[in-house]
């Protein structure tokens, strides 16, 4: 019976109590689980079904008006070809989506990993099991993304879905370049998701950031979109001239280059590397700053 109670209490050769294992605390399957739980993740995967609805109705019941059409750029185009073909109500859907309802899901979702644990009072518990830091912020990191990354793929599937069935399976129209065959647009679609969603890294790290360093959600969420709308009026001052090229959402409408033919690659790369530096370093300072901060709440 003693020998029973040593070997139970009988430490690691790491200090850690006998059968503990770092690996084994918080996985990524049990933290997916409690976030799928939450009324937040459901409202926002949820709106990511609606909003096609909603686009869809809204082409059925307005009708046609050519009156003003004139002068509204590339959204004119793009709306235009919408009702052409499912491939293009998906690629409208996405366009109307990335300025702002995408910058807000993505910042809900990461925004809210550890703001909401703290303000609830149960990080330190978490901590308490205890979760490694690092292990702690990776894995809430790791699920935000995943949900982000579900997000886009669910409005991307309901609008093909829906826009298909309305309005049929026809080559895609941009109104930048001749008619793309349907195999063709369907992988110009899918790389315009792709990049949206590596754009959206951008809010991703900032709010994931924000998390850390405050304990109010809304307040890292509304941060994050916020700064992302500053960025974007700056990036409207010509004034600014090279200086420009720095701002995390300068490259935000790169995608476009994906529907010209020949396709133009260069601001997409410019983007992506762009994109993946501010995420790399915004996400440093968020495990720094965690590593060391006293969590009391």
């Amino acid at each position: 019976m003693s020998t029973e109670i040593v070997e139970r209490g009988a430490a690691q050769a790491d200090g850690a109590a006998a059968g503990y294992r770092a690996g084994r605390t918080l996985t990524y399957a049990t933290e997916f689980a409690r976030q799928w739980r939450r009324k937040r993740t459901q409202l926002a995967l949820g709106f990511m079904v609606v909003l096609p609805i909603i686009l869809l109705l809204a082409f059925e019941l307005g009708g046609s008006d050519d009156d003003g059409r004139s002068g509204r750029g590339q959204f004119s185009q793009l709306s235009d070809a919408a009702i052409s073909g499912g491939l293009n109500f998906a690629m409208f859907a996405l366009f109307v989506s990335a300025s702002f309802l995408l910058v807000v899901v993505v910042a809900l979702f990461h925004g809210d990993t550890v703001a909401s644990e703290a303000s609830w009072g149960s990080l330190r518990y978490l901590l308490a099991v205890p979760v490694p830091r690092a292990r702690l912020l990776g894995i809430k990191l790791a699920v935000a993304l995943s949900y982000s990354a579900l997000a886009i793929l669910t409005l991307l599937g309901t609008a093909l879905l829906l826009g298909t069935l309305r309005y049929g399976w026809h080559p895609l129209q941009s109104g930048i370049a001749a008619e793309i065959p349907p195999g063709e647009g369907m992988l110009r679609l899918l790389a315009t998701a792709g990049f949206l969603g590596i754009n959206m890294l951008v809010v991703a790290g900032l709010a994931f950031l924000l998390s850390v360093l405050t304990d109010a959600p809304l307040g890292a969420v509304g941060g994050a979109v916020l700064l992302y709308i500053v960025s974007s009026i700056l990036d409207q001052i010509t004034a600014l001239g090279e200086l420009r090229n720095f701002l995390p959402t300068h490259f935000a409408q790169a995608y476009l280059g994906l529907l010209t033919t020949p396709m133009q690659f260069d601001d997409i790369i410019k983007g992506t590397i762009s994109a993946v530096c501010y995420f790399t370093a915004f996400c440093a300072l968020a495990f720094y700053r965690f590593s060391r901060k006293d969590v009391v709440s």
